[in-house]
């Protein structure tokens, strides 16, 4: 993009050039030599008048009309039966002449040699195009700050554009000074939230209608576990059959529960923790390091997790970004084995979180400042759209737990080699 923005303006530049410094040239190229000619006329007709005043009184002056002769040029007098009279020296062949009637059938003419004027013309066109060179080069300068300043802004949009599509709901406070773009920012960023505020909607949604739904199926199976011991046959035999139906009914709902939690995770693959948290790390380090203070990561190699990318270090970056606005210290994140799943921890040495706020922290909405209150919820969700889970393990210093599920052995096997690597 930087390129194209780049190439077109340099474009437009070269053929302002071309177009106004070419026909400027040659404009000043000419303008020289009729400079040149209208010197030599205005230098004959002050001969012409020193020779009127010398015919006046019968006298010559040569000297006073060597003076009007331009330095290495000659002046011939031509009149009607009388020799030519030649005052200067020789100017070669080619050279630059202008002529003036005298008198009656006389003549003035008066040369410059041609290389005086060449010379002339030569360093003038030059200047000239000195200057067009000099705009060109201006003007590839002025194109380069130009498409750098259009083209990185426009790359940060359409990378926070691309993840969001990945489920990177975070908004983006920075601006690039530029009203348009930064509208679209604006824009993107309240999509973000809304998008982010729908996710957990479609979540609760789903978790309290599952709620319900067991709930009801619970009540109902014990209800017809009772008619099944009715004294009546035929009313024991519907009871029995009424419950078969709702024990395949709990099986189908489970498994919608299961597709739907399938769906969400469609995207997942197996993530290379210590790379992809390296990543969360060096972005969120520059914010840290303005509020003088520091990320550590403390990953060992070999830690696959099966998740989608996106949700994971936006759920890990919500925890940082927490742990900026409500902790203090170094931030660390860290990861480790558990029993059946990988555990990545997010800590701070901050004065942690009260009692009575840790039932309510990860609610949509709570905050106990100015934000939101979606980073928590929403991380949570995103975590759990993967099959993991998050929690508080502990409140002072506060340490957040993600639980991410292990990468298959098919998910391993199915990896790309990397390009140049052969088996041993």
């Amino acid at each position: 993009m930087r390129r194209r923005i780049l190439q077109s303006t340099l474009f437009v530049v070269a053929i302002t050039a071309l177009v106004l410094g070419g026909p400027l040239a040659i404009t000043t190229w000419l303008l020289v030599e009729d400079i040149t000619r209208s010197d030599l006329t205005a230098r004959l007709e002050q001969v012409a008048a020193r020779l009127d005043e010398a015919q006046a009184s019968d006298e010559l002056d040569r000297s006073a009309i060597g003076l009007a002769v331009p330095a290495g040029g000659r002046l011939t007098l031509t009149l009607p039966g009388r020799a030519p009279q030649v005052i200067g020296a020789d100017v070669g062949a080619n050279p630059v002449v202008e002529t003036l009637p005298f008198g009656p059938g006389g003549s003035l003419l008066l040369a410059q040699p041609r290389s005086e004027m060449r010379t002339e013309q030569v360093q003038v066109t030059g200047i000239v195009v000195l200057l067009v060179v000099l705009s060109v080069g201006t003007g590839a300068i002025v194109a380069t700050v130009t498409a750098r300043r259009l083209a990185t802004p426009l790359l940060a949009v359409a990378d926070r554009a691309a993840r969001l599509g990945g489920g990177d709901f975070r908004s983006v406070p920075q601006r690039h000074g530029i009203p348009e773009l930064d509208r679209v920012s604006d824009v993107l960023d309240a999509s973000a939230v809304a998008l982010a505020e729908l996710v957990q909607r479609e979540r609760d949604l789903v978790g309290d209608v599952s709620h319900q739904l067991r709930s009801r199926l619970t009540a109902l199976q014990l209800r017809l576990d009772e008619l099944s011991t009715h004294p009546d046959a035929s009313a024991r035999k519907e009871a029995l059959a009424a419950l078969e139906q709702t024990e395949r009914l709990s099986e189908v709902l489970d498994e919608l529960l299961e597709a739907a939690r399938l769906a969400r995770a469609a995207g997942a693959e197996p993530m290379d923790l210590r790379r992809g948290l390296a990543e969360v790390a060096d972005e969120w380090r520059p914010a840290l390091r303005a509020a003088g203070r520091s990320i550590k990561l403390r990953v060992p190699d070999g830690l696959l997790a099966r998740v989608t990318p996106a949700r994971l270090r936006e759920a890990v970056g919500a925890l940082v970004d927490n742990a900026i606005q409500y902790g203090a210290g170094a931030v660390t994140i860290s990861a480790r084995t558990g029993e059946q799943t990988l555990v990545i921890d997010v800590s701070d040495a901050g004065p942690g979180v009260p009692d009575e706020l840790v039932p309510h922290l990860f609610d949509r909405g709570f905050s106990t400042g100015s934000s939101t209150g979606l980073g928590l919820a929403l991380a949570r969700a995103l975590v759990e759209a993967d099959g993991g889970r998050l929690e508080l393990s502990r409140s002072r210093p506060p340490t957040f737990t993600i639980f991410v599920p292990v990468a298959r052995a098919d998910d391993v096997v199915s990896l790309p080699r990397p390009a140049g690597a052969s088996p041993r």
